[in-house]
């Protein structure tokens, strides 16, 4: 990988641990509560940016750390736009279809989307495409299993119930923008 791109990497990821830890120490006044959905539109966004913990916490921003070299031809500005885009959509399910979730706060649902995003858009590709089909079979299946039979350990390690539907949401959106990208050719590719 060439410095410059892999500079851009550990900016994004510096500013994004960085950026997620701060709210981290304020996380009650981020998450997301169903009782103030309308009186506090921040915790749209900031709910899934922060976690229920601080092991929660190194799990997700790990697995963000990963996207940009899992796929480096992404723009780094397609990340922060769908760390924009979804958290909003998948909050609004929350409140509209799922009104008995009180609180949440966790960046899962998004960090399935954006694997998805990104491994849908990637399958145009050739060189990546075999790893993208290959990720996308991997979280489909882990839907699939979370629908049937529940959370995987996750529950046991972060101290908390996960909720899998948030997963399922990240994957919906997250294939609606990749489609909605190479419907409308997005730039979405270096």
């Amino acid at each position: 990988m060439e410095q410059h791109k892999l500079d851009k990497n550990i900016l994004f990821i510096a500013t994004s641990i960085i950026f997620f830890a701060i709210l981290q120490l304020f996380q009650t006044h981020f998450i997301y509560q169903h009782d103030v959905f309308l009186s506090q539109p921040w915790r749209w966004w900031t709910g899934h940016w922060v976690h229920v913990g601080w092991i929660h916490y190194v799990l997700n921003v790990l697995a963000l750390a990963c996207l940009p070299f899992l796929f480096p031809n992404i723009k780094k500005k397609v990340f922060i736009a769908l760390l924009l885009i979804l958290p909003p959509l998948l909050s609004l399910c929350f409140y509209l279809i799922y009104p008995h979730i009180f609180a949440y706060a966790g960046l899962s649902g998004i960090l399935h989307g954006l694997f998805v995003f990104c491994a849908i858009v990637s399958l145009k590709e050739k060189p990546e495409r075999n790893f993208a089909f290959i990720v996308l079979l991997c979280i489909l299946g882990k839907i699939a299993w979370e629908h049937f039979f529940g959370a995987l350990q996750t529950e046991q390690l972060i101290g908390h119930p996960v909720l899998i539907q948030a997963h399922l949401l990240g994957v919906i959106f997250g294939s609606i923008c990749a489609i909605l990208s190479l419907i409308f050719r997005l730039n979405v590719m270096k």
